[in-house]
């Protein structure tokens, strides 16, 4: 397995790592990582600048107002980067269309579309007959197993370290990600607790052919709309600094700890139900706190690797160093099978 991980980086011209993989291959993209959704945080700028370092930039449609709000994005990446971008369908976290959405993401020729929550047959249906790669987000091998045969692309593996909406099994990244590739043909992207190039390396190690990162964008000089608390939040915390909500509805989802989260938590464990815990898990409150700071009422999205972030880099200098520490690691690993 070493030797496979040796061969999977190259020199290219400018002395800098380059990955080829199928997940490059098929996005057409210099590095195989993949930028989460990240619901009302993952606009143009921050797509644009993702895409430029060379990985895949995606806008979040669902948490966009309308299918002019959406064209507007798209049409603003495609003025910042020539480069390939995605557009994200979280479809199982809001009670409205998406097939409006859709049709402009179609209409404007976007490339690359994610679909994470939900069933996303109807969705990838929609989308027959169209140069469109499709990419699934699962938690499970059977879930892994169900994209692939619908006409996924590839699927995008997130471990229970992950941040936001995750599966109910608890499974972590290090034993999903292979059970997932042992599973399925298609390309395999891991996520959940990935931020830097040592994570990106286990990922690869364990058969993935690349990563998708969420929590990592937040903290970048890109993610505008961020508000800087939200960001402090996740450079103050550790690993031990985060909390699954909504457990008790059947939906797990990783937040970063606020006030506002130890409230539902709080109130999950009185044994509340869905009515009474709607207002405070709403979009609203999400927005109260990743938008307005608001710590006491608010919850913000962030997964484990928040004990990783130490600050809050430009999009370029994070693929920089990532991929610096990748080419360290395995001019390290190369020294020590040498000596052997």
């Amino acid at each position: 397995m070493r030797q496979e991980i040796l061969r999977v980086a190259e020199k290219c011209e400018k002395e800098v790592i380059a990955v080829k993989t199928r997940v490059t291959e098929l996005l057409d993209i210099r590095f195989p990582v993949v930028q989460g959704g990240l619901a009302y945080l993952a606009y143009a700028e921050l797509a644009a600048a993702v895409s430029n370092a060379g990985g895949l930039g995606q806008i979040t449609a669902m948490s966009l107002p309308s299918p002019e709000a959406l064209r507007e994005e798209i049409r603003k990446v495609k003025q910042w980067t020539d480069k390939p971008f995605g557009v994200n369908f979280a479809i199982g976290q809001y009670n409205r269309p998406y097939e409006h959405m859709l049709d402009v993401a179609l209409e404007e020729g976007v490339k690359v579309v994610s679909i994470t929550g939900g069933n996303p047959e109807p969705l990838i249906r929609r989308m027959d007959g169209y140069d469109i790669k499709k990419l699934v987000l699962v938690a499970s091998v059977r879930q892994a197993q169900k994209a692939e045969a619908i006409g996924a692309d590839a699927v995008m593996a997130v471990g229970q370290e992950g941040g936001g909406h995750l599966g109910r099994d608890d499974i972590g990244t290090f034993v999903l990600i292979p059970r997932v590739v042992d599973s399925v043909n298609i390309p395999v992207l891991a996520s959940g607790g990935i931020g830097d190039g040592r994570g990106f390396l286990a990922a690869l190690s364990l058969g993935a052919e690349g990563v998708e990162m969420g929590t990592r964008f937040i903290a970048t000089q890109e993610c505008v709309h961020a508000h800087p608390a939200y960001k402090e939040a996740l450079l103050k915390g550790t690993e031990q600094d985060t909390a699954v909500i909504k457990r008790t509805l059947g939906s797990p989802a990783r937040v970063v700890r606020t006030r506002g989260s130890d409230v539902i938590l709080r109130m999950e464990a009185e044994g509340a139900g869905y009515e009474q815990l709607n207002p405070y898990i709403s979009g609203e409150r999400n927005r109260l706190f990743i938008y307005q700071g608001n710590d006491e009422e608010g919850f913000g999205w962030a997964g484990q690797v928040i004990g990783l972030i130490e600050d809050v880099p430009t999009v370029q200098q994070l693929f920089d160093r990532m991929f610096t520490q990748v080419e360290e690691t395995l001019r390290r690993l190369r020294e020590s099978t040498e000596r052997r």
